[in-house]
């Protein structure tokens, strides 16, 4: 696993990538919430743009939840939990596992020290504003 985040996860930063996501977002113009949690899942930050989906606010959490605690995109989990994948029905073993895209983990010296969620539009445009805001927050 490679890092994709070169900085230590606190609310600042959090902050920091929630500005960058809301910016990409903004730019495809899709109102999208953006959930930042630690390593154990705990929220550090909640953003809801103005005119995102209520649902959103969940989902993004359980994204970055998922992607920490698996310790993996959510998107990776499409093909793994798909009838005769390894971890085929997973998403029934605990309500806040979601299999499908839009949850990135931060990786600091090789450790997921948390991760991003961004709910509110397709797979593709959430996965795009979660590697943005990632992307981003490595090169400030």
């Amino acid at each position: 696993m490679e890092d994709n985040t070169c900085v230590e996860l606190n609310l600042q930063t959090a902050k920091k990538i929630a500005e960058f996501a809301e910016e990409k977002a903004k730019e495809i113009k899709v109102p999208v919430v953006i959930s930042i949690v630690d390593n154990g899942g705990n929220v550090i930050l909640v953003h809801r743009m103005e005119d995102s989906l209520l649902a959103s606010i969940d989902i993004s959490l359980n994204k970055a939840y998922t992607a920490a605690s698996l310790k993996m995109p959510t998107d990776n989990l499409k093909d793994l939990c798909k009838p005769g994948g390894e971890l085929y029905g997973i998403q029934h073993t605990n309500n806040r596992l979601v299999i499908f895209g839009g949850g990135i983990p931060f990786i600091y010296k090789g450790k997921v020290v948390g991760a991003i969620g961004v709910s509110g539009g397709s797979v593709e445009e959430d996965i795009c504003v979660c590697e943005y805001a990632l992307r981003e927050i490595m090169t400030k």
